[in-house]
């Protein structure tokens, strides 16, 4: 009823723009001109009636009204007026018409018809904003995304935010009025507009901003007594829409952003769409988030692998409501049981394996050496050499760098893992592309130190940390599994590709920065503590070994670490290495590790130069 409605206003006033232009152009309408004006306004009212429906004008929403609608508004004035021009030349061979009158009709249907939506819109903003009582928020950047969250608030006063004004570091919007709101000053001038607003929030609207942004505007609203909240990351923002229902509080990874991952989409799709992918470990944090990732490519299919039937049900279930158009199949298996990961490549065929399916926990490890050389080591070469018995195009096996020079059972296996996938490289056929990936910590991985932290604060502390310079590289969840599907991208059979990780981070400023996240002060509400260096850790991890060395690759954020040679004898240690793990000696299992792994440095193995390691 109302689309009919808004129908028949287009069209009258559409109509209206005829017998005005003539109006206009004659300064009245003489008797000779009557006839022309109603054979030239009667003879438009079919050809402006069609182009109203071909465009839609009349589905448009008058009170939210943008340039994008003016522009199709325009272009349906346009084209219906130049039809109207060719009946207004056949119509001068009878009737008398001014050539310009079909112009005149162009500009003013343009204005009428604008001017309306317009009309409605400021009406519809202005009796939304009347006596709009809310928090008072300061919306730090005027870009894109701070704009179209102003506007949410103005339409939506229900929502109970009303904004006073913009900071902008860009010295051209200063004193810019958008959307109603004005661009008061810099970041730099949040204490001085805080207090002379009386704001009651500060809204971080810049989804690229880096982490050094999002820290000093924390640190300054707190300095006033501010509370602060932020909109989403841009891996959040994936569809470009902005909205009030997206504003969050400010967490961890806000602070530690760094400059979004640019992808090549292309390279990316040219080896997934239409693939089908299987995905080891798909119910782990950064198992999941690939498959989330490898969704948006349009593969033929997706297997997701892991054996915890809990995790692999929820996505799952993330999957039939966030991906309803995605083929997928769940195999519940264990990468060690080789009979049962044969099954899955015949039924399924894979053409891309991303293997993430490993034990990480380095004090676990150490105390269940075993296990990790079954999973990580095992399970890996299971992995490859099915890849290369079924023709797989590529394997991209995840690693971790703690592989490097490695103090930890966990840290050796993942350096083995490596091994074995460059063992199965050197044996692919023509074609095949088997690499490796190494990364750091993931923020809000199971069982990372944030959710331990986070648990510890929530139940009123102490928060633990093992030593004070203890310092580890992070990386998000999206972020890092956007690289890592990058790096299969660019795949030169054997690689091993190091993500840049930016500067690590200190544990301790780490578990301040979360205590005063909570709204608590480090020490006074919440006590630290240090619990002493854990068997197998090291304070400091590396990305390369100081063989290897690092290229630049053709993305800025990956390296390529240099080829190393594997030893002469691997097959038979890796054959010595399962005998062992099987017979559960722990340290002879250490021995053989160490003869794969020269740099692998564990307490109580003598060390390569004959003195032991304290």
């Amino acid at each position: 009823m109302r689309g009919a409605i808004k129908f028949l206003l287009d069209l009258a006033l559409w109509t209206l723009a005829a017998p005005l232009a003539m109006a206009l152009r004659l300064e009245g309408l003489p008797s000779p001109y009557w006839e022309a004006t109603w054979v030239y306004t009667l003879l438009g009212i079919p050809v402006k009636a069609l182009f109203i429906a071909l465009f839609g004008l009349h589905r448009q929403a008058w009170s939210r009204v943008g340039v994008r609608d003016l522009v199709r508004l325009g272009t349906a004035v346009g084209l219906g007026g130049a039809v109207l021009l060719a009946f207004a030349v056949v119509l001068r061979a009878y009737l008398p018409m001014p050539r310009s009158v079909p112009l005149i009709a162009m500009v003013l249907a343009f204005l009428l018809l604008g001017g309306v939506r317009l009309g409605v819109r400021l009406y519809w903003e202005g009796k939304r904003g009347k006596g709009v009582q809310g928090t008072r928020v300061l919306v730090v950047g005027a870009g894109e995304a701070g704009s179209m969250v102003v506007r949410e608030m103005l339409r939506h006063p229900e929502a109970g935010l009303y904004p006073v004004g913009f900071l902008d570091d860009d010295p051209n919007k200063r004193g810019q009025t958008i959307a109603g709101v004005r661009v008061l000053g810099g970041l730099d001038d949040l204490p001085r507009v805080a207090r002379a607003l009386e704001v009651e929030e500060v809204l971080v609207a810049i989804p690229s901003a880096p982490g050094s942004v999002v820290r000093k505007v924390v640190d300054l609203a707190r300095a006033v007594g501010v509370r602060y909240r932020i909109l989403p990351g841009i891996y959040e923002i994936l569809s470009g829409r902005v909205g009030i229902s997206q504003i969050r509080e400010v967490r961890l990874e806000d602070l530690l952003r760094r400059e979004p991952v640019r992808l090549n989409l292309e390279e990316i799709a040219g080896y997934l769409e239409g693939r089908v992918v299987l995905v080891t470990g798909a119910g782990g944090s950064i198992g999941s988030e690939l498959v989330r990732q490898v969704a948006r490519f349009h593969p033929e299919q997706v297997v997701l692998l892991g054996r915890g039937e809990n995790s692999l049900f929820l996505i799952e279930k993330e999957l039939e409501a966030s991906y309803p158009e995605l083929k997928y199949k769940v195999a519940v298996a264990d990468v060690r049981d080789r009979d049962r990961l044969r099954r899955v490549f015949q039924l399924y065929r894979p053409q891309v394996v991303f293997h993430a399916a490993a034990h990480k926990h380095v004090p676990l490890m150490e105390t269940n050496p075993d296990e990790a050389i079954f999973n990580n080591v095992r399970g890996t070469q299971n992995v490859v050499e099915l890849c290369l018995e079924f023709g797989v195009e590529r394997l991209v096996n995840i690693s971790t760098d703690k592989a490097v020079n490695p103090t930890s059972v966990m840290g050796a296996s993942k350096r083995v893992a490596e091994q074995v996938v460059a063992w199965g490289a050197s044996r692919a056929a023509l074609g095949q592309v088997f690499v490796s990936v190494r990364f750091g910590n993931v923020l809000g991985s199971r069982g990372s130190v944030v959710p331990v932290f986070l648990e510890q604060i929530k139940r009123g502390g102490p928060v633990t940390v093992t030593h004070p310079e203890m310092r580890r590289y992070f990386m998000t969840i999206p972020e890092a599994a956007q690289l890592v599907l990058q790096a299969g991208g660019m795949g030169e059979n054997g690689d091993v590709y190091i993500l840049d990780m930016g500067e690590p981070v200190r544990i301790l400023d780490l578990a301040k920065d979360l205590i005063r996240l909570a709204g608590l002060e480090p020490y006074r509400d919440i006590d630290i503590i240090f619990t002493g260096v854990r068997p197998g850790e090291k304070l400091f991890e590396e990305l390369l070994t100081a063989e290897e060395g690092a290229e630049a690759s053709c993305h800025e954020k990956i390296w390529v670490a240099k080829k190393s040679p594997l030893p002469s004898e691997f097959p038979h240690l890796l054959e010595e290495l399962y005998r062992v793990a099987r017979l559960g000696d722990d340290l002879v299992l250490r021995q053989v590790l160490k003869r794969l792994i020269p740099t692998y440095q564990p307490e109580g193995v003598p060390a390569t130069d004959g003195s032991d390691r304290v």
